[in-house]
């Protein structure tokens, strides 16, 4: 289900750079259905970005990689009984630890996949507020791209979480094209981009540096309802009539 890729270990354990540093937890969702497939190719040059950003500031990370396909028939059994099994609460687990998220999906029908959406559908409420997110998606031509603004954004914007300004794109001929890797409209340019500002985010969410809008780690509850609250807003339906 899962990948795990360490920077430095010792006994098991990442170890930060900076003393007293805790490594920050960087989960990467990926909703590709074949192997190999695009969508992770995309997923992993981001994640590749973010962990050099955070490098830069002498700050380790522990990646996880999540793959939808894996989790597909538990999502769909969650989203009738409410209940995830062992592998998609585990996974989910690992979500709601996260210090930054990277979510990839491909472009069916104009839209994100419907196991990408399904994933995200049987998460908790309030489990992503505040969380850093770097979107991106894979398509068959750039007529797609759009998708990501119009389908994807709004998505996680309802799901409260702080998704960085810039988002990636990845047509096939993106993949095989004949470019100079530093040119402003290359895929390493655009993956390096959001992998920049994913770290920024994660550093502030992390209480690492100062600056932070959205709520932080330190934040209790990270703007999160609990089973004891879900309902605390509830209003009974004779008294909305009667308003």
């Amino acid at each position: 289900m899962t990948a795990t890729q360490n920077g430095h270990t010792q006994n098991g354990r990442a170890q930060g750079t900076a003393e007293g540093s805790r490594p920050l937890d960087l989960v990467v969702v990926t909703a590709g259905t074949s192997v190999p497939s695009s969508t992770r190719m995309l997923a992993d040059r981001i994640t590749t970005s973010t962990r050099d950003a955070l490098a830069r500031h002498g700050q380790e990370v522990r990646v996880t990689v999540l793959e939808a396909r894996e989790l597909a028939h538990e999502v769909v059994d969650a989203t009738f009984t409410r209940f995830p099994g062992e592998k998609l609460r585990a996974a989910i687990d690992q979500i709601a630890r996260a210090d930054g998220l990277i979510a990839v999906t491909p472009i069916y029908n104009q839209s994100f996949s419907g196991l990408f959406k399904s994933l995200f559908d049987v998460i908790d409420p309030g489990t992503l507020a505040g969380v850093p997110v770097a979107l991106g998606a894979t398509g068959g031509t750039v007529r797609h791209s759009l998708a990501i603004d119009y389908a994807l954004r709004p998505m996680f914007a309802y799901l409260k979480a702080d998704v960085v300004p810039t988002t990636v794109f990845a047509a096939s001929e993106d993949f095989g094209a004949v470019s100079t890797a530093g040119g402003e409209n290359s895929l390493a340019t655009r993956t390096g981009r959001v992998g920049t500002e994913l770290a920024d985010y994660m550093l502030r969410f992390a209480g690492l540096t100062g600056g932070a809008v959205a709520p932080t780690r330190a934040d209790e509850g990270r703007g999160r309802r609990g089973d004891d609250d879900e309902f605390s807003d509830f209003v009974p339906m004779t008294d909305l009539l009667g308003r």
